[in-house]
């Protein structure tokens, strides 16, 4: 499945709730379950971001779809990044010239 590399920012309305962010990580992956997406961890991060999840979703629509829903709720700004894995970038790497 293609990985995905989401950072994100809380929100002003985050930080008013920062006692929820566990239960919202919690919320996130049993999300990502039933997109058919797998968590490959979520983490809390010092400095530029506040927070970076890795995924590996079906493909680029489910991926989207999810950051959308979670973003929704109005706690995070996101942006994601497809990530290539080792095998993905040989492959790349074959079709040059």
């Amino acid at each position: 499945m293609p990985g995905y590399i989401v950072s994100a920012k809380f929100t002003q309305k985050q930080m008013d709730n920062l006692k929820d962010l566990p239960e919202g990580i919690k919320r996130t992956k049993e999300l990502a379950k039933e997109m058919g997406i797998r968590t490959v961890g979520i983490w809390v991060t010092m400095g530029a971001d506040d927070g970076v999840g890795i995924f590996d979703a079906p493909d680029d629509q489910t991926m989207a779809t999810f950051v959308l829903q979670v973003a929704q709720a109005g706690n995070l700004s996101t942006r994601t990044m497809r990530a290539f894995g080792e095998d993905e970038v040989g492959e790349i790497i074959g079709l040059l010239a």
